[in-house]
């Protein structure tokens, strides 16, 4: 089962980040005790020992925002830009927390009380998620972050583009992998990402940066675009085909997309004709904000002499301006299907050519509001935090964090002791910890390379097959990508499918024109009104061979140490 089942915060949205149960260590429920060593070696009974324990720190740091405007839908895409920065210093073992990033689900608002979530499925077990389950129904999140099963850790945060299609009996995150759950690849009915760009990879591991970014911001949006058309058959499908698009640097435009049956075959699957026409494929997406969710955070306890506990997490920081504020999102933006589903359509229906930038027409930019984060540690209440710092709306409708006070510094640094008083953790600094507690000097455990993703070959993977490859490219994690050029209807996650040849005879033809048409130079999501971009690691960046130059992709097939 799951160990998080996702507080959703009323009228919030979380990066909803489920982890199961064996990639948290079991939670580390039984503490490693730790003696203090003397100058000879030896370890002192008299010493305090530290005790090492997950749950660390838990919360959303969030924004939300202002109704949209009555009689409107703005449902087919939401996107902003993010700052990218390392959150920690140095990658840690089980840790996990997300940079912000958002949560969209079907809209099924006209269900009051039908389950969404068949019985069977994972979700279903979560009594308090009824009577509908529509919040753990189908949902698009993922975004930047660290996650506790990262199989490459470097320390910088890396962006996934995560889903869970069905009640979360498994999770979607790259075009062969879940979230980054097992080594081995997804089976070959449940692969979900159709990629689509022929210049970039999609590790399995999430996608690293270059250099070490201090607050740039990569924009990435999702839009709904009808790359097919909504079927009739068994089950129906609708034709929303949810696609990811990047604004960074060094590169810009759509990377994939989740092919629309991914969300309707769960009606078939569990023979539950309710669910027809109620998932990603055919409703309009909803979401609400954005948020941090802080996951997955290690600590250690440690008493002091008359036998209070103090806890210490790893050194959280952010960048900070000159006026103590860490600017973490703007230009927030909601799309309807004028922003860019329409004219695409119509180019792909044999219409005049459809440049790929939204329409600001189509475009609803909201007024966002916050409130102070309630933070805890282990299920007890931290208190104080808000005297360091709280988040902010600024000037300019950017969400983000304000420190009380201010260095010299262009960091800010989250709070990293705790007293605990009866059921309280008090915040507190460095210098009011006893140094008999042992803390002050006790160092988390480092992450080191996880086991090598392995894709099969075998079935989705070798018929039809890829027409070029294996290749190889070394990432700024150090792990090393092996893939291959598949014509694009070829890859793997379609040969589930018994579509017909014409079916995919017209939307490889498309691809193909899509291709020669957007570079991954233009400017597709608006620019952000302020700061610069961030850099996707060049490592991820690669050229179709001679001959495939359109209508071909790279689908990574393993990413190992070297």
């Amino acid at each position: 089962m799951n160990t998080t089942r996702r507080r959703r915060l009323p009228g919030w949205i979380t990066t909803a980040i489920v982890v199961p149960l064996a990639a948290l260590h079991a939670a580390r429920s039984t503490s490693t005790v730790r003696g203090q060593e003397g100058p000879g070696g030896e370890v002192s009974e008299s010493a305090a020992a530290v005790t090492e324990h997950s749950q660390g720190l838990h919360g959303y740091i969030g924004f939300s925002h202002e109704p949209p405007p009555a009689g409107t839908s703005y449902s087919a895409g939401i996107g902003f830009y993010a700052a990218v920065w390392p959150l920690i210093d140095q990658p840690l073992a089980d840790f996990q927390i997300g940079l912000p990033s958002t949560w969209i689900t079907p809209d099924n608002s006209d269900n009051r009380d039908q389950p969404l979530a068949p019985e069977g499925t994972l979700a279903r077990t979560w009594p308090e998620r009824g009577p509908t389950w529509s919040s753990v129904f189908q949902t698009v999140e993922g975004g930047l972050g660290y996650w506790a099963g990262n199989h490459f850790r470097y320390g910088l945060p890396k962006f996934s583009m995560n889903a869970t299609p069905q009640c979360y009996d498994y999770e979607i995150g790259s075009p062969g992998w879940s979230f980054f759950y097992s080594n081995e690849a997804l089976p070959d009915d449940r692969l979900g990402v159709a990629q689509l760009s022929n210049r970039l990879l999609i590790p399995p591991d999430a996608l690293p940066f270059q250099g070490t970014p201090h607050g740039e911001f990569l924009g990435y949006t999702w839009m709904a675009l009808p790359f097919t058309d909504p079927t009739t058959g068994d089950p129906p499908t609708g034709d929303q085909s949810w696609t990811c698009f990047l604004s960074a640097a060094n590169f810009k435009g759509p990377i994939a997309y989740y092919i629309p049956e991914t969300w309707s075959k769960i009606g078939k699957l569990f023979n539950y004709p309710f669910l027809y026409g109620r998932g990603l494929d055919a409703r309009p997406g909803n979401a609400g904000g954005g948020a941090m969710e802080i996951n997955t955070v290690p600590r250690f306890d440690g008493r002091d002499a008359q036998g209070t506990t103090y806890s210490k997490i790893p050194q959280l920081q952010f960048p900070m301006d000159a006026q103590g504020r860490a600017i973490l999102v703007q230009d927030v933006a909601y799309y309807s299907k004028a922003a860019l589903y329409d004219p695409f359509k119509v180019w792909r229906d044999g219409g005049p050519l459809c440049a790929g930038r939204f329409n600001e027409q189509g475009a609803w930019k909201p007024r966002l509001t916050t409130r102070t984060t309630r933070f805890d540690q282990g299920g007890q209440e931290i208190t104080g935090v808000e005297h360091v710092v709280d988040t902010a709306i600024f000037e300019g409708n950017v969400w983000g964090l304000q420190w009380r006070t201010t260095d010299s510094r262009s960091i800010g640094v989250f709070p990293q002791y705790f007293k605990h008083v009866g059921d309280r953790r008090i915040a507190v600094p460095a210098a009011d910890v006893p140094a008999e507690t042992g803390l002050l000097t006790q160092e988390f455990r480092r992450a080191g390379p996880g086991q090598p993703y392995t894709a099969p070959a075998t079935g989705a993977w070798l018929r039809p097959g890829p027409r070029c490859g294996p290749c190889t490219a070394r990432l700024a994690d150090g792990s090393v990508v092996t893939y291959s050029w598949y014509r694009f209807v070829d890859q793997p996650s379609f040969q589930q499918y018994n579509w017909s040849d014409d079916r995919k005879a017209r939307l490889q033809a498309f691809v193909e024109k899509l291709h020669a048409s957007w570079p991954i130079d233009r400017a597709y999501m608006p620019l952000p009104s302020r700061g610069t971009l961030v850099s996707l690691d060049p490592g991820l960046l690669v050229t179709p061979p001679a001959g495939l130059e359109v209508g071909y992709v790279p689908i990574v097939t393993g990413q190992s140490a070297p």
